[in-house]
């Protein structure tokens, strides 16, 4: 679709799987090593202190990203569509030249 994207992108004191900066929108995988009550609360903060920031968040077990890259795909195609200008019609290059002889 044409965004770039960054992996183990640095924002603010916290580093993010991927991150584009067009979109806003950080990325992250998450594996075994995200399981258990306390790597969620931290988690869990990171995300909110940079959702403060204005960074959207989509997450993924790592499961998912190696069965169904597909699908993982799909949702991250459907969030741009949704949330971004992708969809909208570009802008004129030249304007209406309407009632002009």
């Amino acid at each position: 679709m044409g965004f770039d994207f960054d992996r183990q992108k640095p924002l603010d004191h916290f580093i993010v799987d991927f991150y584009c900066k067009d979109l806003q929108l950080a990325i992250e995988i998450d594996g075994t090593s995200h399981d258990g009550d306390e790597q969620f609360k931290l988690d869990n903060e990171r995300q909110n202190t940079l959702e403060l920031l204005g960074v959207h968040f989509l997450r993924f077990d790592d499961k998912d990203v190696k069965r169904n890259m597909t699908g993982v795909l799909f949702v991250i195609e459907e969030w741009i569509k949704k949330n971004s200008d992708f969809n909208k019609d570009p802008p004129l290059l030249f304007p209406s030249q309407e009632g002009i002889v």
